[in-house]
C-alpha cells in the first residue's frame, strides 16, 4: 500500500518484481538522515550504501555521486516530496528496502526510475544491454544504458526488454559473468 494524497491515489509503485520471490530479497536498510531531499527518489532508483562509522556500523543508502559509487540495490518506496508522496517521512522512521537483484530475478521498472528519453538500444549480436545508475545531476539515481554520461562505471542489472516507452524489464547480473 502507498499513502498518497488524495490527489495522488491513480500512483502506482515503479518497481515491480515479475520473478524474484525466491531469487531476490529486499534488505532493510537506512536513509542517510542528513538526504536532503532535493532529488525525488522513485521505487526502481539505484542507491549506493555506505557506514555511518568507522566499525560498519549503521548501513546508510543515499542516491550515488560519482562514476566509481557502488550500487547495492534498488531502493523500494518513493521519497518525492515535490511528487508529493514521501513514504518515509510518512513512517516516521528511516527504514527503506533495498532490492539486491540476482541472477535470476527479473523486476519491471516503470519511468521515472528510469530515464524513458535515452535511446535504449538492444545489441542483435547477443551481448546484453547492461544497466548503471546516472550519479549526477537532476537524474541521479535514475537507471540508464550502460556508457550514459555522468553514470556509474559498474552495472547494476541487465535489460531485457522495453515493452513499452516507460516501462523497462531488468534481471539481476549473471554470477559467472565479468562486468
Amino acid at each position: 500500500m502507498i499513502r498518497t494524497p488524495l490527489d495522488k491515489a491513480y500512483v502506482r509503485r515503479t518497481l515491480r518484481e515479475l520473478y524474484s520471490h525466491s531469487a531476490s530479497t529486499a534488505k532493510d536498510e537506512l536513509l542517510d538522515p542528513a538526504w536532503d531531499r532535493s532529488v525525488d527518489i522513485f521505487p526502481g532508483m539505484g542507491v549506493t550504501s555506505f557506514a555511518s562509522a568507522a566499525s560498519g556500523a549503521s548501513n546508510l543508502v543515499t542516491l550515488p555521486n560519482a562514476a566509481g559509487d557502488i550500487i547495492t540495490g534498488l531502493i523500494g518506496v518513493y521519497i518525492a516530496p515535490t511528487y508529493g508522496i514521501d513514504e518515509v517521512r510518512d513512517q516516521g522512521i528511516n527504514a527503506v528496502p533495498v532490492w539486491v537483484l540476482s541472477p535470476g530475478s527479473e523486476f519491471e521498472v516503470l519511468a521515472p526510475a528510469f530515464d524513458s528519453a535515452l535511446a535504449w538500444t538492444f545489441p542483435t549480436d547477443g551481448t546484453e544491454l547492461l544497466v548503471t545508475v546516472m550519479h549526477t545531476g537532476a537524474n541521479r539515481g535514475k537507471l540508464v544504458p550502460s556508457g550514459t554520461a555522468n553514470s556509474t562505471t559498474k552495472p547494476v542489472a541487465r535489460a531485457i526488454r522495453r515493452p513499452a516507452t516507460d516501462v523497462l524489464v531488468i534481471a539481476g547480473l549473471n554470477a559467472g559473468a565479468a562486468y
